[in-house]
């Protein structure tokens, strides 16, 4: 009889009987396999009501295959120890804040830096915001058409000079100026949350320094 599954009963020369239990991905006659082995005459039955071991899945994987998991990121207490990457590291939180700030109004840093530039000092030629703002000109020149089209800012002849063309802040632009102005607040009182009046004060004085101390010429 030849079956892939079997069990059955078996006795060595002593007298001790024993169970056997064969399994092969063929058929297979399993009388003549155990003589051979044991030297045994087995009673084999089929094992019709011996389910094979169960096989147990893999536990599932905490991720899908291909999407490791994040990284939960952790800051070494010892960087905490460092000015500069303090300052790096608040610093690009800030700005990440006042970028978002700016995006809903469909503007960039450029645009604000501009704006409080002219609101500050008045009519500029395009290549004096350029130098004031270390940016190349052609670069200026597409911010300010950006402002331009948004009726923020206009070129028009200087009086004084008529042959220099100067960008100057419209009245549109002064009262979006201070629209942001109050949002960049709004996005400061978000980032120094944990400070009173004093300790705020205090640390703007102590940035305008540091400030100061790196931006200007070296003697």
């Amino acid at each position: 009889m030849e079956q892939p599954v079997v069990s059955g009963t078996a006795h060595d020369a002593s007298g001790n009987r024993f169970t056997l239990v064969g399994i092969s991905n063929v058929p297979t006659d399993w009388a003549d396999v155990f003589r051979a082995l044991a030297g045994t005459d087995p009673s084999l039955a089929p094992a019709a009501d011996t389910a094979p071991p169960e096989r147990t899945s893999p536990p599932a994987p905490a991720t899908a295959p291909g999407h490791p998991p994040k990284p939960v990121r952790t800051t070494p207490p010892s960087v905490l120890d460092l000015n500069a990457y303090l300052m790096s590291a608040v610093g690009k939180a800030a700005r990440r804040r006042l970028t978002d700030a700016l995006a809903a109004r469909g503007l960039r840093l450029w645009h604000l830096t501009v704006l409080t530039l002219l609101d500050d000092l008045g009519p500029q030629m395009k290549t004096a915001l350029a130098t004031r703002l270390d940016i190349n000109v052609s670069d200026l020149v597409k911010i300010v058409n950006d402002l331009v089209g948004l009726g923020d800012v206009v070129c028009v002849r200087d009086t004084g000079d008529r042959r220099r063309v100067v960008v100057r802040l419209t009245p549109h632009g002064r009262a979006s100026l201070a629209g942001l102005t109050a949002e960049i607040a709004a996005t400061d009182d978000d980032v120094l949350a944990p400070l009173d009046e004093d300790e705020r004060r205090q640390l703007a004085s102590l940035l305008r320094r540091v400030h100061h101390h790196l931006t200007s010429p070296s003697p």
